[in-house]
């Protein structure tokens, strides 16, 4: 596999870095293979409604996902817990942030088993703003949203997408039985100072193991690229997640949500991704989504079904997810 990006350049310019991070850096025009679905037709504003309703949050909106359209036209969302204010500021997101985050509702698993019910969802996605403001971080919230959708839905799958919860912090999670965890390192080591100071590659990949430890029947975890790193790093990143026992590796491409956040670096092609995704497959991932507009929850369901069949195997971008 070529390195694409071997010396740290890009367009001539050497990529930031924590010593260089207030350099203006060129805005990179986005290459022919970004394509992103604008929402369109009856079944997405059939889910808009139905999120009005019951008055949730989807990262699909807070974070500005590219594949909003693609899912929401599907009838699929990926529901975010505990407001919309995160209690963390990481240089490449666009959700809100403060101090404080909004007071629990108490009701929001019932509200989102609702609307699950509604959608006809086979598989759902849970994330959420940090919530440091919090004795648990918000880890209780989190069981208590799985056990109301696991007892209006018995048979609906569901994952989360958790912030790097302790061991401690996990255990009550692990009691409500989530099908997958997932917990992203986001990038590779030497460009963690990104996310916000008190994340870490570490913590990350402490969580995971805690997680898989704890009898977390499959646990997954991203790569956003794009911020400059190198092939070796993220090799790198590969081995480390497969050793904490990772099931699942996404890898997406990063997309500058507002002017606000971090430039590009660089846009890899469809092929470099495609060459990620052979390097994951041959460090025995169960399931491997590596293309340009993949991220964490996309395709969930498709890529939880591989992981959990005998032997797992590889997904690619097709088919429906919540």
């Amino acid at each position: 596999m070529k390195d694409a990006n071997p010396s740290g350049m890009v367009n001539g310019m050497k990529v930031p870095s924590p010593r260089m991070e207030g350099l203006v850096t060129p805005v990179l025009p986005k290459p022919g293979w970004i394509r992103v679905r604008m929402p369109s037709g009856d079944t997405w504003k059939q889910v808009s409604l139905i999120l009005e309703r019951y008055r949730l949050h989807t990262v699909c909106d807070e974070a500005r996902c590219p594949n909003k359209g693609e899912c929401w036209g599907a009838g699929t969302a990926t529901f975010m817990l505990m407001g919309d204010i995160c209690t963390r500021s990481c240089r490449f997101c666009a959700v809100a942030t403060g101090r404080e985050g909004h007071p629990l509702e108490q009701g929001e698993g019932e509200g989102i088993a609702r609307a699950a019910e509604e959608l006809g969802l086979r598989y759902v996605v849970l994330t959420s703003v940090d919530r440091d403001d919090l004795h648990d971080r918000g880890a209780g919230h989190f069981a208590s949203c799985v056990g109301a959708i696991k007892d209006r839905l018995p048979g609906v799958k569901v994952e989360v997408l958790i912030p790097d919860y302790t061991e401690a912090e996990l255990s009550s999670l692990l009691r409500a039985a989530p099908d997958v965890i997932a917990c992203n390192v986001e990038t590779v080591r030497s460009l963690q100072w990104i996310r916000d100071r008190r994340a870490s590659f570490d913590k990350t990949l402490a969580c995971l193991r805690a997680a898989k430890s704890g009898g977390a029947p499959v646990t997954k975890s991203s790569l956003i690229l794009g911020f400059g790193e190198k092939q070796d790093e993220v090799l790198s990143a590969m081995d480390e997640l497969r050793a904490a026992g990772v099931d699942i590796l996404v890898m997406g491409q990063y997309l500058r949500p507002t002017a606000k956040q971090l430039p590009v670096a660089e846009y890899l092609s469809p092929e470099q991704f495609e060459d990620y995704a052979e390097e994951g497959r041959r460090r025995g991932f169960s399931a491997v989504v590596s293309s340009p507009l993949a991220r964490t929850s996309y395709h969930a369901l498709d890529t939880a079904n591989i992981a959990f069949a005998p032997g797992g195997g590889t997904s690619g971008t097709g088919g429906n997810s919540a």
